[in-house]
């Protein structure tokens, strides 16, 4: 099995895996290991947390780059993919939840999808796949934000919102995310409309727990991200 991990590694050194963290020191040291078994090209950005997660990366072999302040996700993640470009040697950019609801299998089985299909950018799906521990009302916020997504965008998806996604050089050179809070997840299907990127959604596995129900977007948040996207959509018109 060690063996069979190494090979793994060796595999991935095209790969960056991109974790946004904001307040995660009670996880992300054993989140941050479990993926470096299986890649070696690691970024976390702490986004201005104001516990010990900075403290907890640093004992992992991760990059670690820090914003000053909480500037959101989406600010995050875009610091993460400006960070991976550096490295020409990067193919493939995977951005990974730090709450735990992620599992490396569907990475894996997403990086296989992308290195075969020749898509710009694969999407991963819960609901062409499995949510463990959804309650119903937020299955049911999902659902409309999906609705909404799609009919804003143009783009037809079954879930628009993950955090779990891969995608290539030209994908993350063109990227450019400006939304800084969640909204982000919408403002990517957009460029995906946009940019015309080639896409594919495959199934994966979310789980929810205590911790990551504690950690996920309210309501009221929702509602925010929706007046976010088509403010951001008037706008650019």
């Amino acid at each position: 099995m060690q063996f069979a991990d190494k090979i793994i590694v060796m595999h991935n050194k095209d790969v960056a895996v991109i974790i946004p963290i904001f307040n995660e020191a009670a996880v992300i040291e054993d989140i941050v290991n479990d993926v470096l078994k299986k890649f070696d090209n690691v970024i976390c950005i702490d986004d201005g947390s104001c516990d010990e997660s900075a403290a907890a990366i640093a004992k992992t072999k991760a990059l670690l780059v820090q914003h000053p302040i909480n500037l959101g996700q989406g600010a995050a993640l875009q610091t993460g993919i400006d960070f991976a470009l550096l490295n020409t040697g990067v193919k493939y950019f995977v951005t990974y939840d730090a709450d735990g609801q992620h599992g490396l299998d569907d990475v894996l089985n997403m990086l296989e999808t992308i290195r075969t299909s020749n898509v710009d950018i694969v999407l991963g799906s819960r609901f062409l796949g499995n949510a463990k521990n959804i309650t119903w009302f937020k299955k049911a916020i999902l659902k409309l934000a999906i609705a909404f997504s799609n009919s804003v965008s143009g783009i037809k998806l079954t879930d628009a919102h993950n955090g779990l996604r891969v995608f290539n050089r030209k994908v993350a050179s063109q990227l450019n995310i400006t939304m800084p809070d969640f909204s982000h997840a919408s403002e990517i299907v957009e460029r995906i409309a946009h940019k015309k990127f080639s896409y594919k959604e495959v199934p994966i596995t979310v789980a929810y727990t205590d911790y990551s129900r504690k950690k996920g977007q309210s309501v009221v948040n929702a509602v925010n991200i929706s007046f976010d996207v088509l403010l951001n959509k008037v706008t650019r018109r």
